[in-house]
């Protein structure tokens, strides 16, 4: 093959089960940096981020010859990060702290002026966390570095195309109304966060 570079995905997916090592580095760079995208759109830190990448590349190892469609790997790595930092973000969640103790000195700036200094975010951040998990990875994906394309945000959440600009939409108008419910003091009951992404 005159360049691994113009290869098709289904190409490199043959050449890398059958040993070629230059295949596989051209798909782990064709593909790292999506992979990476999605992994820290869940909020998880470096280093987490990084053990799911590294379990998505594991998991191509051991699919190298079972991928049905070879040219849908990128929505294949989509879906496997997706699934890991589910699990992983899932596992974290139900670590309860007990104490800690603590060998350097907390320099972090104080809450009051974390609040002063970043108080329009703070409020983007409570009224985001008022929107129903689907709408939360939506928004998400649709801002990841460098964007992932439509068909791939659309496999990850499970919706067809069409319906991501709507959804999108609606999912907005809720964050908007969450906000100026908490500007105008007026409370957060004026809408069912769980009805975001219908």
């Amino acid at each position: 093959m005159a360049s691994l570079a113009q290869a098709t995905h289904g190409e490199l997916l043959v050449l890398a089960a059958s040993g070629d090592q230059s295949a596989w580095n051209e798909l782990v760079e064709r593909f790292s940096q999506m992979v990476w995208s999605i992994a820290r759109s869940f909020r998880l830190d470096d280093a987490t981020a990084k053990d799911v990448s590294q379990t998505v590349w594991l998991r191509l190892v051991e699919n190298l010859h079972r991928i049905d469609d070879p040219e849908r790997l990128p929505g294949w790595l989509a879906t496997t990060c997706r699934r890991e930092a589910l699990r992983v973000k899932g596992i974290r969640d139900r670590v309860v702290p007990t104490e800690f103790q603590y060998d350097i000195p907390d320099e972090s700036p104080s809450l009051e002026s974390m609040l002063v200094e970043d108080e329009e975010a703070r409020e983007v951040v409570v009224g985001f966390a008022t929107l129903s998990d689907d709408c939360q990875l939506l928004l998400r994906l649709l801002t990841t570095e460098p964007p992932l394309s439509y068909e791939e945000i659309s496999e990850l959440v499970g919706r067809p195309i069409g319906s991501l600009g709507p959804t999108r939409s609606r999912c907005l108008e809720r964050l908007k109304a969450a906000l100026s419910a908490r500007i105008s003091g007026a409370g957060s009951d004026s809408f069912e966060p769980g009805d975001d992404a219908k």
